[in-house]
């Protein structure tokens, strides 16, 4: 195997797309050009190294004392249940309310009848506007939450480091600081209108009004909502504040099927159209005219929406795929999922 005593500093400083089959490295000290196949070794090579300096003895050591090491780790109280031991002063980790209620029938395909606007939202909207990872600012629902819970302010940590706690993240839905709502006019803020009484109030404490009094709700978005990073959070979260539907102007691929995924439907306005240009202003009630049995619906189907101010309008219902049809019908992956390992097993 050949030396290289000097490197060809204009491979090796000035390019970044080198051909390592067929351009050189270096010369060696023979003034002969060294290519990556010249020093780099044979499997037969590696192989002889693994097998003389990887031995036994080196995992057994390991893991023999691998529950060892740690007296404190080995002192923790563990119960003898195979199921979770779900701790309920936990604000870290909760135990979800996804399969609460839920039967081994599939509640079926399900329209949106006289809901109320949550949120009027413009473009890009991005899933840290829907559910930011940061800071818990001590004015929120999640603040007041926590310090119900007698959690110290200088301990309230971040949304992303309690996302395992679905109380603390729906109270974390749409508050971030930076959210423009056309339903406040031009106010920059985590709130929004309750259109039945008018009252100013953060975003979850309107949706909780909302789902006590028994109605839908529904969120205006104008295009690319749910641009970003694909939070998982950013679609459970609204399902929790009990929003139905996402009419937009576009949406984000993955955030669309995460939207499905949580039995919300997404639906695009036609081209050419948005909130503004049919006078849409939030403070209507919509009703979504959706098939009531799965086989009536179709990938891509357009669908009638009709509000009680007597506007109707044509959308595209963005189930892409028959299986989001079929996660639809079971009201969202979840429960769809577990309805199948059981039933694959019985």
């Amino acid at each position: 195997m050949p030396k290289v005593s000097t490197m060809n500093s204009s491979l090796v400083c000035q390019k970044v797309d080198i051909d390592f089959d067929k351009e050189a490295i270096g010369r060696g000290k023979d003034g002969k050009e060294v290519y990556f196949r010249d020093i780099w070794p044979s499997n037969e090579e590696i192989a002889e190294v693994v097998q003389s300096s990887v031995l036994p003895d080196m995992f057994k050591s390991t893991y023999e004392a691998i529950t060892k090491g740690n007296p404190m780790w080995n002192h923790l109280s563990v119960p003898a249940s195979t199921l979770y031991s779900w701790d309920p002063k936990s604000t870290y980790i909760h135990e979800p309310p996804y399969f609460k209620d839920m039967t081994m029938t599939s509640p079926g395909p399900h329209g949106v009848k006289d809901a109320y606007c949550l949120l009027n939202l413009g473009d890009s909207i991005t899933t840290d506007h829907i559910s930011p990872a940061g800071s818990i600012h001590k004015d929120s629902p999640a603040a007041k939450f926590l310090l119900e819970r007698g959690v110290d302010r200088r301990d309230f940590n971040s949304y992303g480091s309690r996302r395992g706690n679905d109380e603390i993240m729906a109270r974390g839905t749409f508050a971030n600081i930076r959210l423009v709502n056309k339903l406040l006019k031009g106010e920059v803020g985590p709130k929004t209108i309750h259109i039945p009484t008018g009252e100013k109030l953060y975003v979850f404490d309107a949706a909780m009004r909302y789902t006590a009094d028994g109605y839908d709700t529904i969120v205006l978005a104008g295009a690319e909502y749910g641009s970003g990073s694909s939070r998982d959070w950013a679609a459970k979260g609204p399902m929790l504040l009990g929003v139905k539907a996402v009419i937009a102007k576009s949406f984000e691929r993955i955030h669309r099927s995460n939207l499905v995924g949580m039995g919300i439907i997404p639906l695009c306005f036609k081209s050419g159209e948005d909130a503004e240009t049919l006078g849409l202003t939030g403070h209507e009630r919509y009703t979504i005219d959706i098939p009531s049995s799965v086989h009536d619906i179709r990938p891509g189907q357009d669908v009638t929406v009709v509000t009680n101010s007597g506007k109707s309008f044509i959308c595209t219902a963005r189930f892409d795929t028959e299986v989001e049809i079929a996660y639809f019908d079971h009201g969202g992956i979840l429960p769809f999922v577990i309805r199948y390992l059981i039933n694959s097993k019985q």
